[in-house]
């Protein structure tokens, strides 16, 4: 142990007389190697990255520093062999030709709207549409840009009832009842309506309590005598399969042109205007109400029907917050603020209001 001591003595003492036997520059060029090591090392454990700066400074500096201390420094001489290989090779190396350009954001929105409103259209046809519209993008890239926005490709199934109420709005009818209960008598009342897919407008056909598939005929009769005397032009009535539809209500329509579409079983949805209907007449009216007798209820909802038809805004496809019996091209200039009429319904349940004349 004493002879190891006294050679760790001896090697110590031969390093600092090597110290004192150096120039000053390679002792100020060891200092700074140090001193940018450890900036170097602070930035990142327990690998830092290197930067093109100090690649630079650190090959400057070994140039500087004697051999010894040169040797145990973090960069080798082989990293910097390596470092110079690499920059030869990018000196000489040849610029890669420039690939596509990016298609424009406005372009990507045209092709996504027209996936979107045309979901029978493929790639083909969509790219033709474009060259239509002086746009030439590559079917690969329209494919892309349809993958990254998930666009599925289309399919030669058949149309949703989404889109086919859609596409047939302005000719479809559609018929429900439903129920409110007499708020004395506890007895049940039965209303039974139409409702215009297109314009939204509702028809009240009759209020009862003991609803038969008689009565049911009876109000079928009112109903296509008025649309044959209005002139209106209706090929399709969408209804449930309640029993108080029977075969002799479908043949008064079909006496008129007008289809009878019975729904699926247990599928409400397929009748989904006149169910939202009766969800807004519930919420709006018979649910805020005590009825007292049949014909308090028919008033009721004649009073309803009315506010819906010509004093309440809707927000269906189409109709851009209009009331149903508003014209479809009406324009309304803005006037003031403080001249608004309003005009109460069911004794204040329900309000309209109007711009003074």
């Amino acid at each position: 142990m004493c002879v190891a001591l006294a050679y760790r003595l001896l090697v110590t003492v031969l390093s600092w007389l090597a110290l004192l036997a150096r120039s000053s520059s390679a002792k100020d060029a060891e200092i700074l190697a140090l001193r940018h090591e450890v900036a170097v090392l602070r930035r990142a454990n327990p690998r830092p990255r290197m930067s093109r700066t100090d690649r630079a400074v650190l090959a400057a500096l070994a140039k500087i520093m004697p051999t010894g201390p040169r040797a145990r420094r973090i960069v080798t001489p082989g990293t910097l062999l390596r470092w110079h290989r690499r920059l030869v090779a990018a000196k000489w190396r040849q610029p890669r030709p420039p690939g596509r350009p990016p298609v424009p954001d406005e372009l990507v929105a045209l092709i996504v709207r027209l996936a979107r409103e045309n979901t029978r259209w493929g790639v083909v046809r969509i790219q033709g549409e474009l060259r239509r519209l002086g746009h030439r993008v590559a079917a690969s890239t329209i494919r892309k840009i349809l993958r990254a926005h998930r666009i599925p490709p289309p399919s030669g199934h058949d149309e949703s009832w989404r889109v086919f109420l859609r596409a047939h709005a302005a000719t479809l009818l559609a018929a429900d009842f439903f129920h409110v209960d007499c708020a004395f008598t506890l007895s049940r009342l039965y209303v039974a309506f139409v409702i215009e897919l297109q314009t939204r407008r509702v028809h009240l056909l009759g209020v009862t309590g003991h609803p038969t598939g008689q009565w049911a005929t009876q109000l079928a009769r009112n109903l296509a005598s008025e649309l044959e005397e209005a002139g209106a032009r209706f090929t399709h009535l969408i209804r449930d399969r309640d029993a108080k539809f029977t075969s002799a209500f479908d043949d008064v329509f079909a006496s008129i042109g007008i289809t009878v579409l019975p729904i699926a079983h247990r599928a409400p949805r397929m009748n989904a205007h006149a169910e939202r209907f009766v969800r807004t007449a519930r919420a709006e009216c018979t649910d805020r109400m005590l009825i007292a007798s049949e014909q308090h209820l028919r008033a009721v909802l004649s009073e309803y029907f009315s506010h819906h038809n010509t004093g309440r805004s809707h927000q269906g496809d189409g109709m851009e917050l209009r009331a149903p019996n508003d014209a479809p091209d009406i324009i309304v200039f803005p006037g003031s603020a403080t001249g608004i009429q309003r005009r109460a319904r069911l004794a204040g349940l329900i309000n309209e209001y109007r711009q003074a004349a």
